[in-house]
């Protein structure tokens, strides 16, 4: 049975309005004033509130911008009950939140009329709240499922660590890094176009795609092969419409030789010095169409040495794609002097990366997933 609360400082019209109700079938609880009708409200959300705009105390308008403001009443629906007809009030009323409006003298078939569509709209609203937490939920459990399938930080003989902030909506990023031999390690990075699991998915298959080495006959040595071997294997018309972009490394810790290839991802980052005033940067990049997007993509390798106590860092766009608070998009180059002036300032510099770019974000959450590898080759 649905509740519904009239607030009305007019006992006569209380006790019409209740008597009507109830005769629809309806419960019904009444409040004299508008701070009597907010407590009411907080202790048994009703599913519609009739509440005469002028009273002494809170206005009616006063109490609907207060209930509204809340998040768990957000669905309540809302009826202001008025003789001012004008359109500047009726605006001002749906400015501070309400549903509908009954004008004075009330008519019994109008307000039995709204009360059933406000109901309607109630329920509809209380339906789509309860969909949107499952799926909030989904998502929550998506994210758990993907962070399980990272791999740990390690220590040796090199040193891998990374953050890892998935976007509310849970995006499509996926990292990983595994020995081919004693010598040699494949390291790699794929941002899925879009959001939710339509890009998680994808991204969860070539992990595990690469992590079990499913692609026979391939050289997983050679970076390019392994982006044109994904490339005929991931078309987005099989995938949902879905690419991704990917850089992929491949490190030889005796001969210190770094090889990679990148299909549409942002550059990596080199940094190689002992101080910040002779630090050099290399970005790691080869030209490539991300992963998907046409059949005959060709894709190159490049190399490069690695210098003594260099750092590498691969990342996702969604590091340096955030918006400011003045509606600005921070930029690549603003997020490579941040890595330049953490280099020899600080030893745990993802925590103080990571720090930074919650500070800049000015929303209250990152719209696309953000991931930070970072390898010290020392």
């Amino acid at each position: 049975m649905f509740e519904i609360l009239v607030i009305d400082d007019d006992r006569s019209i209380q006790m019409f309005l209740k008597r009507m109700l109830e005769k629809q079938g309806y419960e019904v609880i009444t409040a004299s004033t508008g701070e009597e009708g907010i407590l009411r409200t907080l202790d048994s959300p009703p599913a519609l509130i009739i509440c005469d705009w002028i009273m002494p105390g809170l206005s009616g308008i006063e109490v609907c911008d207060r209930i509204k403001k809340d998040p768990k009443l957000s669905t309540t629906f809302f009826i202001l009950l008025t003789s001012l007809d004008s359109v500047a009030d009726r605006v001002k009323g749906l400015d501070a939140g309400a549903d509908d409006f009954i004008t004075k003298p009330i008519e019994q078939n109008e307000l039995q009329a709204r009360v059933r569509a406000g109901l309607r709209l109630h329920q509809l609203s209380q339906d789509l709240h309860t969909q949107k937490l499952l799926l909030e939920t989904e998502l929550a459990e998506a994210t758990e499922y993907v962070k399980s399938l990272l791999p740990l930080p390690v220590k040796k003989p090199l040193n891998i660590n990374f953050q890892f902030l998935p976007s509310r909506q849970l995006g499509g990023d996926c990292f990983d890094y595994n020995w081919l031999d004693p010598d040699s390690i494949a390291i790699y990075l794929l941002d899925t176009a879009g959001h939710g699991l339509k890009a998680t998915l994808p991204a969860i298959s070539v992990l595990n795609l690469l992590r079990s080495r499913a692609l026979k006959d391939l050289n997983y040595y050679q970076p390019s092969e392994v982006l044109a071997a994904l490339n005929n294997t991931f078309q987005m018309n099989y995938q949902n419409d879905k690419y991704f972009t990917i850089w992929y490394g491949v490190y030889n810790r005796v001969s210190r030789q770094l090889t990679y290839a990148s299909a549409g991802h942002p550059p990596s980052i080199m940094l190689s010095g002992s101080s910040p005033t002779n630090t050099e940067v290399k970005r790691l990049k080869t030209p490539g169409m991300p992963v998907g997007m046409f059949p005959e993509a060709k894709y190159v390798d490049a190399s490069c040495y690695v210098e003594k106590s260099s750092t590498l860092y691969i990342f996702s766009d969604g590091a340096y794609e955030i918006t400011q608070s003045d509606g600005t998009l921070w930029s690549l180059e603003s997020f490579i002097q941040i890595l330049i002036s953490l280099q020899y300032s600080v030893d745990n510099q993802l925590d103080y990366i990571l720090n930074y770019l919650i500070d800049l974000n000015s929303k209250e959450n990152f719209e696309d997933d953000l991931s930070i590898l970072q390898v010290k080759f020392d």
